[in-house]
């Protein structure tokens, strides 16, 4: 196989959660550029259909589902829904994610386990799924942040141990699973991406810690973050598991 045959995902089924927005809309496009067909899931079923239609511009298929992570039977259904359409699934870009900014002495518990519920053990519930129907040499990436490892000067503590805790959980399901069932577990660290939760910072915040904190100088391109997700689940990354690897244009260096 030729190095660049490695990157490609052809005959390749992915399953991508949170795909109604940000990067989970780049993450189905950018993988059906690389030969995968697609299946997608997220709460909001009405902006998962502008997902599908990009997927099928680039002559791949796609299945959209209504899928919350935080309700096992749901993250069945899409699994399900992948199956039923393609007969297998390789790949779970499990990107599904919310993060709050509420100070530590005014964050209620219902807010704290909302984040958790959704960023750690709606990962668990999806990997849990793909797992059982996975053929060896597939591949799980799971999408961190580099608050689980920093912090940027906004009181996220519910979001920054959700995300320390999918490193915990990365590493310990690659144990478990790659000798056994030829299951690679890997995470990416995102720095700062526009998405919907960028949009919510206060005025002036997004700038000062790009210049102050990111040695790139700029936020990253989505695709930047997908190029490396393909990379972690096609053949190119085949000797990569309970990796953590940051694309984060230098935050954990500054």
């Amino acid at each position: 196989m030729s190095l660049l045959a490695r990157f490609r995902l052809d005959g390749r089924v992915v399953i991508v959660t949170g795909a109604s927005s940000g990067l989970g809309v780049a993450f189905a496009r950018g993988f059906a550029e690389a030969g995968a067909d697609v299946a997608i899931g997220a709460r909001r079923l009405d902006r998962l259909a502008e997902t599908k239609s990009l997927v099928e511009e680039t002559g791949r298929r796609c299945v959209a589902t209504a899928a919350d992570v935080t309700d096992p039977g749901s993250c069945r259904g899409l699994v399900e829904a992948a199956m039923a359409e393609y007969g297998r699934v390789d790949v779970l870009i499990n990107n599904a994610g919310i993060g709050t900014a509420v100070p530590a002495l005014r964050e209620t518990p219902e807010q704290f386990r909302q984040v958790i519920d959704v960023n750690l053990h709606g990962a668990y519930l999806m990997a849990q799924a793909c797992a059982r129907v996975m053929k060896p040499g597939s591949s799980i990436v799971n999408i961190g942040s580099v608050l689980a490892e920093t912090t940027v000067g906004l009181p996220q503590a519910a979001y920054s141990a959700s995300k320390a805790a999918l490193n915990g959980l990365t590493r310990d399901l690659a144990q478990q699973w790659t000798a056994r069932l030829g299951i690679r577990v890997n995470c990416l660290e995102p720095g700062f991406f526009h998405t919907e939760m960028t949009e919510g910072y206060r005025p002036g915040y997004l700038e000062r810690q790009l210049e102050t904190r990111v040695l790139a100088g700029r936020a990253g391109d989505p695709y930047e973050l997908v190029a490396a997700a393909v990379f972690l689940a096609s053949e190119a990354g085949s000797y990569v598991t309970g990796a953590v690897l940051p694309v984060d244009g230098g935050i954990l260096i500054t």
